[in-house]
């Protein structure tokens, strides 16, 4: 049998996104219930960062202590991959090691190579293209919340980034339609676009995107490594932010999502993300059920 990886959400079929669900809510059960789960007793994942990250370490790592495996933290001031380590040659040698690599980075690129090159599972963390783990949990979140997403209206407001392609990546599999707010020279992908057909369609328009929206989504304006650009994209977004007006056009029983970090009175006022509405502390809490569900279907 080959290795699975997981480096986009259209590498697993609806069903198995659909099962990640059903297994993420049972595994969150078992830990509040105090279950010991050890479906991967003396498993090792490799975890390599050439992004920092809070939300994707904590949930990684501390999710094969709770299956009862083991995590290794790797960066490139600590690897040979620091000092120029040929990509296929790194991939080789620690998946000989390894059961599971997980990598967050900034090429997608890379992440395609070690997987290509890789004995065991590889797992995006997160490429400047794709965001999967996180839609995972955005997912798990939404139907713990309101149940299945299919049939639905999902408003992405904001930059056509890496989260915005995972979200028209998670229309297809998941069976939702998707309108994309925003603006001129910030679309997503052409490619990954087109390639959800009638399911996702870019609408500059936010207040338009929003209307009866059952869910609403937005991400910083600047990501990581884009810092540069904060200024430009502060005029560029400005009419782009998550507010109550904005939050008022989506269906009353709406949920607001974020990835986080947020910056607040930005992308997203403080009213919003600490408001009824939004569950972005459960999103952010599904991240470890999410892909301890992941974990267990790739490497036990």
């Amino acid at each position: 049998m080959s290795t699975r990886h997981f480096l986009s959400l259209l590498d697993l079929t609806s069903d198995e996104l659909h099962n990640l669900i059903l297994r993420g809510i049972e595994l969150k059960e078992y830990r509040k219930e105090g279950q010991v789960v050890d479906t991967l007793s003396r498993k090792t994942l490799a975890m390599i960062f050439d992004k920092s990250s809070t939300r994707t370490r904590v949930s990684f790592e501390t999710g094969m202590t709770l299956l009862g495996g083991h995590a290794i933290f790797l960066s490139p001031r600590d690897t040979q991959l620091g000092r120029g380590e040929p990509l296929p040659d790194a991939a080789r040698v620690i998946s000989r090691m390894v059961d599971g690599v997980m990598i967050r980075t900034y090429d997608h690129n890379v992440i395609e190579t070690f997987a290509e090159h890789s004995a065991v599972p590889v797992i995006n963390g997160l490429t400047d293209l794709l965001h999967p783990c996180q839609l995972l949990a955005d997912m798990q979140t939404y139907f713990e919340h309101r149940g299945n997403i299919a049939g639905k209206k999902v408003a992405w407001i904001g930059d056509g980034n890496n989260m915005c392609h995972s979200y028209i990546n998670a229309s297809i599999r998941y069976g939702f339609t998707l309108a994309i707010a925003c603006p001129e020279g910030y679309e997503p992908d052409p490619d990954i676009l087109s390639n959800a057909g009638d399911r996702a369609s870019v609408i500059h328009d936010p207040l338009e995107a929003a209307k009866d929206a059952d869910l609403v989504v937005t991400d910083v304006w600047a990501s990581m490594g884009q810092e540069e650009e904060q200024k430009k994209r502060e005029i560029a977004f400005a009419s782009y932010q998550v507010n109550s007006a904005l939050m008022q056009r989506a269906d009353p029983a709406a949920l607001f999502m974020h990835c986080l970090p947020a910056h607040r009175d930005e992308e997203v006022t403080t009213e919003v993300l600490e408001g009824p509405q939004s569950v972005v502390w459960d999103e952010a809490e599904n991240r470890l059920y999410a892909q301890n569900a992941l974990l267990e279907f790739l490497m036990s």
